[in-house]
């Protein structure tokens, strides 16, 4: 008979309660086969092992081959996904397994009627064989499971993996306890009663596993972080794209190809940056800033403005900034800098880019001066979030702004180097 402890957890996996049943049918195949039941002799009990291990096959054979196949075939056709999940997995195939040892099970108090001791230690094995491929279907289902919510954008902000962790670990752990009552022979809750004193070891040996989960929580609840999103935490030496949320750990690949572990608690106890708004808002910022030379920045004569006409971004600007200049002129009125118009050009040419995007913050700013120059910053977001485009328009914009310089009579502050102090003392040599 099969042992309590088993039916208990094939009542929980499965809803399987048909041992009776199933020896009564297997009896009367064999009575009509002319096999007693209680078989008496060596060549009796032979026989009867050789017809229950054909049966067993015969089990295994129609399960797998008719069954299974059948089903798969049915799942093949069709048009959803996450029974194409499960079939991948071989959920369907590893639950085939069960049928042949169910069988041997039932049919092994009919081996060695006299032999109970015998019969107790095929038992206690075939009940230890069926529990270990019961735990083994339901983690190939809870594997199916994740890659499922991995499937949709929905499961990917759930730490589904953690949730699957969890359950395995518990699985586990119903399994060793039940295996440990089956082999000694006593109840679950003796062993059950006993980890009440060794709370404190289980609590220091599962910590990470403990924090991990209710940090797991946490990241769920607050939707911190999930697979795919690009992070930064620069304590752990993090900076890319998380690949993997597990129960104590979160696998982030970095941009250098290199794999950083962070501990899932750490994400909720520090601080880190997630680049996920970036990449949902549709745009990416570019904040960048060129200095230019003080010595530079002058009044434009009308000679300057004239040429600076033939720019058809900023004539427009120079024709409205005369207009309202016109009667007032002089050292004490109003009048155009190059600087300042500069800043207008600068505004109409990314206005005029069809990188920027147009619904996010816009600004050309001139910034306090420094002893490195006046800073001219660029604050606006690009249209394309990925990072070689990104950098392609950035570089782009700024390869324009130092070629276009010179022709508002600005410079772009840079530091003497040895060449410039080579040309001063040559300047000097000659002069003297």
């Amino acid at each position: 008979m099969i042992s309590v402890y088993t039916v208990t957890l094939i009542n929980c996996y499965q809803g399987l309660a048909v041992e009776h049943e199933l020896r009564e049918l297997l009896i009367a195949g064999l009575n009509m086969m002319g096999i007693s039941e209680t078989p008496q002799d060596a060549v009796s009990s032979g026989v009867v092992i050789v017809t229950s291990l054909l049966l067993a096959i015969i089990a295994y054979v129609f399960v797998r081959r008719g069954v299974v196949q059948g089903l798969n075939k049915i799942i093949e056709r069709s048009k959803v996904r996450w029974d194409d999940i499960f079939m991948e997995h071989k959920v369907l195939e590893k639950m085939s397994v069960v049928v042949p040892l169910i069988v041997i099970d039932v049919m092994v108090p009919l081996y060695f009627p006299n032999e109970h001791w015998l019969e107790g230690v095929l038992q206690t094995t075939l009940t230890l064989l069926i529990m270990l491929q019961v735990t083994r279907v339901l983690f190939a289902a809870l594997n199916a499971s994740n890659d499922m919510a991995d499937s949709n954008d929905v499961g990917r902000r759930l730490p589904i993996n953690s949730v699957v962790q969890l359950f395995k670990l518990f699985l586990s752990f119903v399994f060793l306890i039940l295996a440990v009552s089956l082999v000694t022979g006593n109840s679950p809750i003796y062993f059950l009663s006993g980890l009440g004193v060794a709370t404190g070891l289980v609590m220091l040996v599962f910590r990470d596993t403990i924090l991990g989960f209710v940090a797991g929580i946490q990241l769920a609840a607050n939707n911190m972080v999930s697979r795919g999103d690009w992070i930064e935490m620069s304590k752990y030496g993090a900076d890319g794209e998380v690949e993997q949320v597990s129960l104590t750990t979160v696998k982030v690949r970095n941009w250098d190809k290199t794999i950083t572990m962070i501990p899932a608690y750490a994400l909720v106890s520090d601080a880190f940056r997630n680049w996920r708004g970036m990449s949902e808002s549709g745009g990416r910022r570019i904040k960048r800033a060129v200095n230019i030379d003080l010595n530079t920045v002058h009044f434009l004569d009308d000679e300057q403005i004239e040429s600076l006409k033939a720019f058809k971004l900023i004539a427009p600007y120079l024709s409205d900034k005369q207009a309202q200049l016109k009667n007032n002129s002089g050292i004490n009125g109003r009048r155009l800098t190059n600087l300042g118009t500069f800043r207008a050009y600068l505004e109409a040419y990314l206005k005029a880019n069809q990188n920027i995007h147009p619904q996010m913050t816009f600004l050309v700013r001139q910034l306090a001066s420094t002893q490195t120059g006046v800073p001219m910053e660029v604050y606006v977001f690009s249209n394309d979030i990925r990072w070689a485009n990104y950098e392609a328009i950035q570089a782009d914009i700024f390869d324009h702004i130092f070629a276009v310089l010179p022709e508002f009579g600005l410079r772009a502050y840079q530091h003497p180097s040895g060449r410039d102090m080579e040309g001063i003392s040559l300047h000097s040599r000659e002069s003297s």
